[in-house]
């Protein structure tokens, strides 16, 4: 017994020494997933072909003005995310039984039994009842970069704010697709405006911390019946 409880706490030890290193390791990973797209080089230049026109080169429609269209392209992103649901059920259920016999009131039977020995009745009542409430509100400015562009039109956009402050750090990561007409003559489109949005508000630190339960009330929590 005292080998099984040496090694458990053993390997305790060593999971949550390793904990820090695996979770540096997914921070990295996540930077890089969201890190910002660079412009590639300018290509060389195409040869002459006794046009004027050359599309390949920087050709940008009149119609678009400056808006971001192309990779590496600037965008910001208004956070205006706000969701309500609401639930409940309710059950009411009731049943009522009697059953009664008269006595012979005569003869030798009369003697045996008496009203109550021959009256029964029953009753079962059922009431329940739940319901629940979420909502969230997220509200704020990210600037990303355009990623890719499609035949179709719509951009990958991605990118991250990381806020440090005296107690901690904050994280904001987008990524998502969005649609060229959607974009603002200034380069700014709302979150409702992006398809497929994967938005992520994480911290760390002394606050991140104090919100959290303690690794072995976290454990009798995961194993506790009640």
């Amino acid at each position: 017994m005292r080998i099984t409880l040496a090694t458990l706490i053993g390997v305790t030890l060593v999971a949550f020494a390793a904990s820090p290193a695996i979770a540096g390791k997914k921070r990295e990973a996540e930077r890089a997933l969201y890190a910002p797209t660079l412009v590639a080089p300018a290509p060389a230049p195409p040869a002459a072909n006794g046009s004027i026109f050359q599309a390949s080169v920087g050709y940008t429609p009149l119609t678009s003005g400056a808006r971001a269209t192309t990779v590496g392209d600037i965008i910001t992103i208004i956070l205006v995310e706000r969701t309500q649901a609401t639930k409940s059920n309710s059950a009411d259920t009731s049943r009522n039984g009697n059953v009664g016999l008269t006595p012979p009131s005569t003869g030798v039977l009369s003697k045996l039994f008496s009203a109550s020995d021959v009256a029964m009745g029953g009753q079962n009542q059922f009431t329940g009842q739940g319901g629940a409430t979420q909502s969230n509100a997220l509200s704020g400015e990210i600037t990303v970069t355009i990623a890719a562009v499609y035949p179709n039109g719509t951009m990958l956009v991605k990118g991250e704010k990381a806020l440090t402050l005296n107690r901690g750090d904050e994280f904001i990561q987008i990524s998502g697709l969005v649609r060229q007409a959607d974009i603002s003559p200034d380069n700014r489109i709302a979150s409702t405006r992006v398809a497929d949005a994967r938005i992520i508000y994480t911290g760390k630190g002394e606050i991140a911390r104090a919100s959290k339960q303690g690794w072995l009330q976290n454990f009798f929590s995961m194993i506790s019946p009640f």
